[in-house]
């Protein structure tokens, strides 16, 4: 007699987000400033926890110094992923963040093998573009450096790499100088009660351009054939109309 088996479900994991201000969960007084890690959570089945961890203004220094590493490390389990994003804080010399290009290279490495001892995945992100064209309507680049780094080290470690930074000045180019500003945190004076006086803000995002962003590192989960890919939700959209909408 042949016995029925049927597969056993995915063990549960955590996908950990580690980054900065343009990644990281905000209050409500922030809103309508929104990091992308906030939409991303929302596209995976009930086998995946996002944990954002992401902080505004942290770089890698000061997410180690801050003892924010540490916990992750601690309580990654086999299967898990570590997603991280750095260089909008580590790149600044005048900021107290600052981290210079060698340490910066040494940090994402311990992420990487403190991932790795784990049975973890980690996945580099290069720091996602800011909103900044020149005065041809070209977008240009304001993470060379430390984008280039993020790169070297995804190489030579052979890390899974996301290179956010060049697909969202792809997308901004798209959008264009005008219509790009509907991707941040631009808004009229009286728009908004958190911000009376408005606010033009061309390195965080509106709820559309976290959103957009988020888009942009699921499709690339999936170009890189991770084992995450296949927990995305694929939800159906209906293309009936109601009859009771008319």
């Amino acid at each position: 007699m042949l016995m029925g088996f049927t597969a056993s479900p995915p063990a549960k994991i955590k996908v950990y987000l580690i980054g900065d201000s343009t990644m990281a969960n905000k209050e409500v007084k922030a809103f309508p400033e929104t990091g992308w890690g906030m939409p991303f959570a929302v596209f995976f089945d009930e086998t995946v926890t996002v944990d954002n961890r992401a902080q505004n203004g942290r770089s890698t220094k000061s997410f180690i110094a801050e003892n924010r590493w540490q916990p992750v490390a601690y309580d990654l389990k086999p299967g898990d992923y570590v997603l991280i994003q750095f260089g909008h804080n580590d790149e600044v010399p005048t900021k107290a963040t600052y981290t210079p290009e060698a340490d910066f290279k040494a940090n994402l490495v311990r992420f990487i093998t403190e991932t790795r001892s784990k049975k973890a995945t980690p996945i580099l992100i290069t720091p996602v573009a800011r909103r900044k064209f020149d005065a041809a309507g070209k977008i240009e680049e304001t993470h060379a450096a430390y984008a280039g780094l993020v790169r070297t080290v995804a190489q030579a470690n052979n890390v899974p790499l996301i290179d956010l930074d060049k697909e969202s000045q792809e997308m901004l180019q798209q959008f264009g100088v005008e219509n790009s500003k509907l991707l941040f945190n631009h808004l009229a004076p009286g728009e908004h009660p958190n911000y009376p006086d408005g606010r033009e803000d061309n390195t965080h995002f509106s709820e559309l351009g976290a959103r957009k962003m988020a888009e942009l590192v699921l499709a690339d989960i999936r170009n890189l054939k991770l084992e995450l890919a296949d927990r995305i939700v694929r939800r159906e959209v209906k293309t009936t109309v109601d009859p009771q909408a008319r």
